[in-house]
This record gives C-alpha cells, structure tokens and sequence, in this order.
C-alpha cells in the first residue's frame, strides 16, 4: 500500500478525479468530537476526524488510521452513518476545485487521550455536527 505520490503527480491526479475519504462521528455524552482544520478546504472550520483512503486501505482501517493520526484516539468503527460529497473552490493544492466524496462512519474511542497532529490546532465536544456535514450528509 503506498501512500507516497510525488506533489505534482498527485496534483494532477486530483485534478482530474475525485477523492476517496472517511470522516467519522465519535460521539460521548451526547456529544460529538470535532477539530479545527488548519489546512484548506475547511481551514479554521471544526470538522469530523478523517481523510483519504489509501490504495489498498480498506474502508475501516482508513477510520482507525486517520482519527488515530488526528487524535491520537484508537476507535472502533461501528457503522455506515452516510456519505457526502463536496467540490472545495480553496484547496492546499492552488486548483480550481478539489471533489472529494466521503463515507461518514460513527464510532467509539476504545483507548487513548487526545493529542493533534499538526493539522489542527484545536478540539472541541459539539452538540452539533457542522451544518455543511448536517446538510450533506445521506443517511442510507
């Protein structure tokens, strides 16, 4: 499973296809976990833990790595909550739009304190989701 692409190769790879990711809901007390992105798209928005799949990753273990390397917190992924799709005009990568689709899992927190990576500079317990994943988001 390689998850190193040279940046113009992957620059122009998503400029042509959409993104694969997984966000996940972790819910405690009734409330959800969310983190400030410091990164586009969403930079300086609280968002769902998550990001792309890697090749070769199957869905689930993409839930466990990236909350894990966002958090620092070991999930255990329970079910398909939905899925969204965005077209993000702001990108990291200085393109016209970066289309990403994701299947939104829930989850619990088996082990771990939270810790960020470096691309969130916060965290906080919501007793909303984002309304741009609220108004997105497909229950099936």
């Amino acid at each position: 499973m390689g998850n190193s692409i040279p940046e113009e190769e992957y620059k122009n790879i998503v400029d042509k296809i959409p993104l694969m990711c997984v966000d996940c809901v972790i819910v405690s007390e009734g409330k959800y976990l969310l983190v400030k992105r410091d990164n586009e798209p969403l930079k300086g928005v609280y968002w769902t833990p998550g990001g792309r799949v890697l090749k070769g990753e199957k869905l689930y273990d993409a839930v466990i790595r990236k909350v894990e390397e966002e958090t620092g917190l070991i999930v255990r992924p329970i079910s398909v909550v939905g899925f969204y799709e965005d077209f993000y005009k702001k990108n990291e990568l200085g393109l016209k739009m970066v289309h990403t689709t994701s299947i939104v899992f829930s989850a619990t927190v088996v082990s771990g304190e939270i810790k960020l990576d470096n691309q969130s500079s916060d965290y906080k317990w919501s007793r909303n989701l984002p309304k741009e994943l609220n108004l997105q988001l497909m229950y099936v």
